[in-house]
């Protein structure tokens, strides 16, 4: 055989480079990460936004007093509910980034967020991107339910993140 024609061979049939063997998170150890988060870090910023801006405009600007229809007498001034985001910003995204990708929700379910192409550590922007992709998820409530029906079981927060969940072997 010449030396030309297998060169060619060689660079056409490089080998192939194949997936970690990963098991993606299913819905419902998603959704048990999802609440044992929102006690142990939703409802602890809550209390902190109560102690620091009063409870009355924790509540004026709730979610379940908008969706009941009700209108404060006052505007509610949004610095409560901007301060909450930042705060729950900087503690989810910096436990996903310190803490490979887990939450203490996660943890206990034994699953992470990782980047899905390398599975490894998602980057900060990835992060940053999820949880305010996360706001779409909860709009449209589909996205939450994705994971019941895509193969890789992203939810609409992973896809524009391009991330995923997966079980992690600890």
């Amino acid at each position: 055989m010449r030396w030309r024609t297998l060169k060619k061979q060689t660079k056409h049939h490089s080998p192939q480079k194949t997936s970690p063997d990963v098991r993606y998170a299913g819905f419902w150890s998603r959704l048990l990460a999802f609440v044992v988060d929102i006690f142990m870090i939703g409802i602890p910023i809550s209390l902190l936004i109560a102690a620091i801006f009063g409870y009355d405009t924790l509540k004026e600007t709730s979610t379940l007093a908008l969706l009941e229809g009700q209108r404060p007498a006052t505007p509610p001034d949004p610095t409560s509910a901007i301060v909450q985001m930042v705060l729950a910003l900087l503690v989810y995204v910096g436990m996903w980034w310190r803490m490979g990708g887990q939450t203490p929700g996660k943890k206990l379910a034994g699953i992470a967020v990782v980047d899905a192409r390398s599975f490894g550590g998602a980057s900060l922007i990835q992060l940053v991107v999820r949880f305010f992709a996360y706001f779409l998820s909860f709009v449209s409530l589909i996205g939450f339910l994705l994971p019941l029906l895509l193969p890789n079981k992203q939810a609409l927060h992973d896809i524009f993140a391009r991330t995923v969940v997966i079980y992690r072997e600890d």
